[in-house]
């Protein structure tokens, strides 16, 4: 039986417990208890939720023998730092431990405990950018759904902690029992760790319908070159009135959140699809795979090749 322990602390965030039903419909599936869940603290007893609901934990003692501890988050890591106890706990624990995992801020604490030294680590894309000036030895990725680095592994906001869970649950029993439990949880698909946290158009979120009607234009014609007077008359607006609006609403020229667009596009067709980066450029609106390139230099900072790569391994 596999033991998966989560660590609770003082004002977590309840979501984290949402990840449990995954390993519980695992056994479902599998027709067996391959896993068994605690909740644990350094203590024990009662502990209350950031929600206010309070948990009953089991205490860490010596004997606690557990293989997979997923650490929960705390809704402001930066004002909440992880309890000396618990760094201390994980410190041993990732010595011990076949995999320790934090979900969403939980990586926080796993930093903290020096656990994610020289490492790759996601968290909530709000507090990627704090991770890392605040542990300058972790390799932060703000834009990915989870990330596994060894024994380590880490997840962006609170429902990637199902993908994280279906992954460790994929990786145990395989890629079959992970599809019926993602299926049975009505989980719309499972999503791979490169998957971007958030939409290119979520940033975007303009005011008014008439510039979100442009944008979605943009969207189902990504392949077409897109002038300003064609989305403009999608706006029912002059070039000029639409450049003004746009940028005043959107806080971005109309061409840079189409090549905002364009990017995201092209990183899901690479990320999920076997076609060439020629197809995808084009596909895409870029003039060719060399303009394609220059985009995500700018935009991720990494050529397509390299996202490519990663997918794979993360597969």
């Amino acid at each position: 039986m596999h033991r998966v322990g989560y660590l609770l602390s003082e004002g977590f965030q309840v979501m984290a417990l949402a990840s449990q039903s995954v390993f519980e419909y695992a056994n479902i599936t599998a027709g067996e208890a391959f896993y068994s869940i605690e909740n644990h603290s350094t203590a024990g007893g009662e502990v209350r939720s950031s929600l206010g609901m309070k948990v009953n934990t089991r205490p860490i003692t010596p004997r606690t023998a557990v293989d997979t501890w997923i650490a929960a988050g705390v809704n402001e890591p930066l004002m909440t730092p992880a309890p000396a106890d618990v760094v201390t706990f994980l410190r041993r624990a990732g010595k011990r431990a076949r995999r320790i995992a934090g979900i969403c801020t939980g990586g926080f604490v796993l930093a903290e405990a020096g656990l994610l030294a020289n490492r790759r680590a996601t968290t909530h894309w709000a507090y990627a950018r704090e991770m890392q000036q605040r542990f300058p030895d972790v390799r932060v990725e703000e834009d990915r759904i989870f990330i596994v680095d060894g024994p380590i592994w880490t997840s962006a906001g609170m429902t990637a902690g199902l993908d994280l869970a279906l992954a460790m649950v994929e990786k145990d029993l395989g890629a079959e029992i992970a599809r019926s439990v993602a299926h049975k949880l009505v989980m719309h698909q499972r999503r791979a760790g490169g998957q971007s946290q958030h939409s290119e158009m979520l940033d975007l979120a303009p005011k008014s319908d008439r510039i979100q009607n442009a944008l979605n234009y943009a969207r189902k014609n990504l392949n077409r070159p897109l002038t300003v007077e064609e989305l403009a008359g999608e706006a029912h607006l002059s070039p000029r009135q639409f450049s003004r609006v746009f940028t005043l609403e959107t806080g971005q020229s109309p061409a840079k959140a189409i090549e905002g667009l364009r990017l995201e596009a092209a990183r899901l067709m690479i990320e999920k699809s076997r076609h060439s980066l020629e197809t995808i450029a084009q596909e895409t609106g870029f003039r060719d795979r060399r303009h394609m390139r220059e985009a995500f230099m700018r935009g991720f900072g990494v050529p397509p090749q390299e996202v490519r790569r990663e997918a794979r391994a993360s597969v």
